[in-house]
């Protein structure tokens, strides 16, 4: 599933090392394995987004008509350079500002001595999926923008806060999730009516439709799927029942001569 959203990452306990001269930040942290929104990066999607986040731009603070508007001169700060992966961490680099720039004494000095009083927030596209209740991010397609943002209320450090945008887009998401499920189920029902089959019963395992055949049947791939194995269900059930001592009845009967004839021509084999 294809995402925009914010991520805030902070670098506290990173070695920074400030060349304010040059207007070098290096060793910033730009994104971790587990973030603040309740995300976690596949270690994969990060090495491959090395090169999404090189050279990216960086402005101050985000673009007030959206992640996608236009950036005014002033906002432009600098650019991440040399991007790195590193296993069980994330991607760090190297945030080259313009040392003459209004802010860049302020950020030098805040990076020695409060790094908690500015973050970078990043706008990305990536590929998601769930595990549970938790949004894992597979592939960072795109990086829109990396913005310099100032909130120590809800920083830990140089560079994560839980945005009231991105929350807002993760509930979207979730409602929207659940509204889907609340369909499928909805299909389900509509195609257990029609085959003359009930709905389960919990903790009843042994029933025609057991509460696992149901998850099996909300978790089916899509609509045909699930109308074939409702079918085949349904045929099963539709089968006579027909006990052991019916079948040995049945198969005697088969192979009792009903004639001489015909027991003498079995006499013979």
């Amino acid at each position: 599933m294809q995402q925009r959203f914010q991520e805030y990452v902070d670098s506290q306990g990173q070695q920074l090392r400030v060349d304010a001269q040059r207007g070098v930040l290096r060793g910033v942290k730009l994104l971790g394995l587990v973030s603040r929104n309740g995300r976690t990066y596949r270690e994969a999607a990060l090495s491959a987004a090395m090169s999404l986040y090189e050279g990216a731009k960086v402005n101050v603070n985000h673009p007030k008509a959206g992640p996608l508007a236009p950036r005014d001169y002033q906002d432009r700060l600098g650019a991440i350079r040399d991007v790195t992966f590193r296993a069980g961490e994330g991607l760090f680099g190297d945030l080259h500002f313009n040392p003459k720039h209004a802010l860049a004494e302020q950020l030098a000095w805040d990076a020695q001595h409060a790094p908690e009083q500015v973050g970078l927030s990043h706008n990305v596209l990536a590929q998601t999926s769930r595990d549970g209740e938790t949004v894992v991010v597979e592939e960072i397609t795109k990086v829109e923008s990396v913005d310099l943002v100032a909130d120590p209320a809800t920083t830990s450090g140089l560079f994560e806060q839980r945005s009231e945008e991105s929350l807002v887009d993760q509930q979207l998401q979730e409602a929207r999730q659940q509204i889907a499920r609340l369909e499928r189920q909805l299909k389900i029902a509509q195609l257990l009516a029609e085959h003359s089959l009930p709905l389960p019963v919990a903790n009843d395992d042994q029933q025609l439709i057991s509460p696992a055949f149901f998850q099996s049947l909300e978790e089916a791939a899509d609509e045909k799927q699930l109308a074939a194995l409702v079918a085949d269900r349904a045929a099963i059930v539709r089968q006579p029942v027909v006990s052991r001592e019916q079948r040995w009845l049945e198969d005697k009967k088969s192979r009792t001569p009903a004639t001489a004839e015909e027991f003498a021509a079995a006499v013979r084999r």
